[in-house]
């Protein structure tokens, strides 16, 4: 099998990004978390606060050969708003912010461009940030998979 590769997505609330993933072909796991701050001992609560720099993300494993980086980043796109600084919907506050978490330049050059693009469709209005990925923390187990055990 060849090497799944990876993507880091923040648009929100994780639960809805992972779950609108988590079925998707070509995505072999999603797993959600705490990146873009410093401290590596974060938690729900501390994140929540809003003053630890972090957002709350979904790390993505995906098989290239079914799905690539451009397609996940043009899906992400579409099931946020990324028009909203700090918030989406309901959920407001800088842990849910709209940001790409690449890891390396290809990423980096793949995620400006569709962002440039999406860009040009909005008017001008993106505000999804597009930073290197410094920090990730594996959210609490509650968490993971959320949408898909909580179904009623």
């Amino acid at each position: 099998m060849n090497e799944l590769k990876k993507a880091y997505v923040c648009g929100g609330c994780f639960w809805g990004i992972e779950e609108s993933f988590r079925t998707k072909p070509g995505i072999i796991s999603t797993e959600v978390g705490y990146a873009g701050g410093k401290d590596e001992n974060v938690n729900y609560e501390k994140v929540c606060k809003g003053n630890t720099g972090h957002a709350e993300t979904v790390k993505i494993e995906f098989d290239e050969k079914i799905i690539s980086y451009e397609k996940i980043l043009d899906l992400f796109f579409k099931m946020h708003d990324p028009t909203q600084k700090d918030m989406q919907y309901p959920d407001v506050g800088p842990q849910y912010r709209s940001e790409i978490f690449y890891i390396n330049d290809e990423q980096k050059k793949i995620a400006s461009a569709v962002k440039d693009r999406f860009n040009k469709t909005l008017g001008g209005k993106v505000v999804t940030n597009i930073n290197p990925l410094t920090t990730y923390v594996t959210a609490e187990d509650y968490h993971q998979k959320y949408i898909m055990k909580n179904r009623r």
